[in-house]
């Protein structure tokens, strides 16, 4: 990834927008998105569909975030959107009526569509739960300690296991790792590990290897799980000999 301080921001845009967590090769920036190169006046957006809820937010910082609650919140099929006030009101004329956010602010009880009713009902039972669980501070600790194992487990496997990411961008949800570049030992891993029932654990298929995604509803117990399988893999697989 590029560092951000190079990253060329266009003063006379509106807005900036962002991925604070990048899915796919397990990059999450958090505190080291260069905040303070984002000209004065000009509105951050942020999607954080895939770390929401695991850890707290500067909401000064931002003009709009979302996320889909899919990854961290519940199911499929609603999205949570987090708008200033004083960007709520003022939009175009040929706003679509669905992203108006100032029609839906003026008429609470009002629906313009119908909406996913069962998805939200859980989202709602599952945001409930969270807060008896402790909230924010007890499902950060929980995201710091499961990827904080695996990335120790990783680190420690004398190169078997490789994840290239610079360690200040690791994603602490998304963890894409490589067994000793091989892909047909990729291959193998894959499928025992899936014998094992520890599924979709396959990578993107732009960057192929190995990806755990640990999303707030994976425990902690799962992730002890593959670091197990992670260690009999390695002691009965042997790393090819390099020519």
């Amino acid at each position: 990834m590029a560092d951000p301080a190079e990253w060329p921001i266009d003063a006379n845009a509106k807005f900036f927008h962002y991925c604070d967590n990048e899915t796919i090769q397990g990059f999450e920036l958090g505190d080291h998105f260069p905040f303070d190169r984002v000209p004065e006046g000009q509105h951050l957006v942020c999607d954080m569909s895939s770390n929401f809820l695991t850890k707290p937010i500067d909401w000064s910082k931002f003009g709009m975030v979302y996320a889909g609650a899919q990854k961290n919140v519940g199911p499929a099929g609603a999205v949570i959107c987090i708008i200033r006030n004083d960007l709520i009101a003022g939009h175009r004329s040929d706003t679509p009526m669905m992203c108006d956010w100032e029609l839906f602010s003026k008429a609470p009880n009002t629906f313009q569509n119908t909406p996913p009713c069962w998805p939200i009902y859980v989202c709602g039972l599952n945001l409930s739960y969270m807060i008896e669980q402790g909230g924010i501070p007890v499902l950060q600790e929980r995201a710091v300690q499961r990827s904080s194992t695996l990335y120790n487990h990783i680190d420690g496997s004398d190169g078997y296991y490789v994840n290239n990411v610079e360690i200040k961008y690791r994603s602490r949800v998304n963890i894409p790792f490589r067994v000793c570049k091989n892909e047909a030992l990729e291959a193998k891993f894959l499928a025992e590990a899936t014998a094992a029932n520890l599924i979709d654990l396959k990578g993107h298929r732009s960057v192929g290897g190995i990806r755990a995604s640990l999303y707030n509803a994976m425990s902690m117990e799962g992730v002890q799980a593959l670091c197990d399988f992670m260690t009999e893999f390695k002691a009965n697989n042997p790393a090819p000999a390099v020519e």
